[in-house]
């Protein structure tokens, strides 16, 4: 498996695995997919990977979206993490999340965060072991298909940027 940057020629097989994390229930309030140009238009230009198989297969992906137009939060993006059902549990998650993390701070961002359904046990366990922390739970945040939905809001702060100098 390798993890390369993202370009347009793969949105078919991310759209497509995409739709797999819609059809769970648990992944996203996304109920359509969005075309290229709005996907595109919605995420960072940087930070945007994909796992490939040795045949270029894509596996998974992982890119980012701002949470804020405001400038004081330029270093802060939300995490969108998608893993194709035949290559789940297999490690391809844990290897975008963190070639995405090292990217981000590579790209000068300080802050990832994640919503998360209280329901996605695998999702959790991955973004915790990548150094996320819950920092809270979003009560009712959303409606899906006419029911209420918690998420939880994980975060993981960059120890590299913006990480307070030490003093002499």
């Amino acid at each position: 498996m390798n993890i390369v940057p993202m370009t347009p020629a793969h949105w078919p097989a991310v759209c497509a695995i995409y739709a797999e994390g819609i059809a769970t229930g648990n992944a996203t309030f996304t109920t359509d997919l969005p075309t290229w140009a709005d996907w595109d238009a919605a995420h960072l230009a940087v930070c945007r990977l994909v796992a490939v198989d040795e045949n270029g297969a894509v596996l998974g992906w992982a890119a980012l979206s701002p949470v804020s137009g405001r400038c004081v939060y330029a270093g802060v993006a939300e995490v969108s993490v998608y893993i194709g059902e035949a290559a789940r549990g297999q490690g391809v998650g844990r290897a975008l999340l963190a070639a995405l993390a090292a990217e981000s701070e590579r790209q000068g961002l300080w802050t990832l965060q994640a919503g998360i359904f209280p329901e996605n046990a695998a999702s959790l366990r991955l973004h915790e072991a990548q150094g996320f922390r819950q920092v809270g739970r979003r009560e009712r945040i959303g409606q899906m298909r006419g029911q209420w939905r918690d998420t939880l809001l994980l975060e993981r702060r960059s120890a590299v940027v913006g990480a307070t100098p030490a003093t002499a």
